[in-house]
């Protein structure tokens, strides 16, 4: 079978972005073929651009078209397989999903900054600062109220797996290694996307890679 798409990623101990396409694209049985590449390094940002498309992953590489931003890529990746969806059917649900996930896509940098992505961290005395703290609320919070909304459907966001499940799917890993605990139903929430093979699989493949030489802290 030939296999057209190449995925550009990150280490997987420490790239959020990259999961969300290798994460789609694996839930959905997608083939592709997979560049890692060491992210910390001397020569990371030289060994990216040589895909052509600035310093940061991932990428998508199909033929002649060439895609670098995380939801761009899942947006493309649904048009060109709309058997496997990638939004909610029904206009409501759809919408809603568009926005969490266009939330999650620009929106807190709080969190990101002070809680950075590193899988096999397990930090155990984390103590997020105020601006933080709204940012975690926040994403309890739309946690909670799709699952109230949408708990009939599924056991995802909005019922089926989505982008908006894709989206999130690293601030689950990232609530994980810093110890952060949610209520109700966001909790069972993060308990399903860690359950989530795909998951599993890129958390063991995190833990086999070499450390970078730069020291994250």
């Amino acid at each position: 079978m030939m296999v057209d798409l190449h995925l550009v990623v990150g280490s997987k101990n420490f790239t959020s972005w990259s999961l969300r396409a290798w994460g789609w694209l694996r839930r959905n049985h997608v083939p592709f073929t997979e560049t890692i590449i060491a992210l910390y390094e001397s020569d990371t940002s030289e060994k990216i651009r040589q895909f052509g498309c600035g310093s940061t992953v991932p990428i998508l590489v199909d033929g002649e078209i060439r895609l670098w931003d995380s939801l761009a890529i899942l947006e493309y990746l649904v048009e060109k397989y709309p058997r496997f969806g990638g939004w909610p059917t029904e206009a409501g649900a759809r919408a809603y999903a568009r926005s969490v996930s266009a939330e999650m896509h620009s929106v807190f940098s709080a969190l990101r900054a002070e809680m950075p992505m590193n899988c096999n961290r397990g930090v155990t005395d984390f103590e997020p600062n105020r601006t933080t703290l709204a940012d975690i609320a926040r994403v309890e919070y739309l946690w909670n109220h799709c699952r109230e909304m949408y708990e009939n459907n599924g056991p995802w966001l909005f019922g089926d797996y989505s982008i908006a499940d894709a989206m999130y799917a690293p601030v689950v890993l990232r609530f994980n290694t810093y110890g952060i605990t949610v209520s109700g139903s966001a909790n069972r929430y993060m308990k399903t996307v860690l359950q989530q093979q795909e998951i599993r699989e890129w958390l063991a493949a995190s833990k086999v890679e070499p450390s970078p030489s730069i020291d994250q802290g």
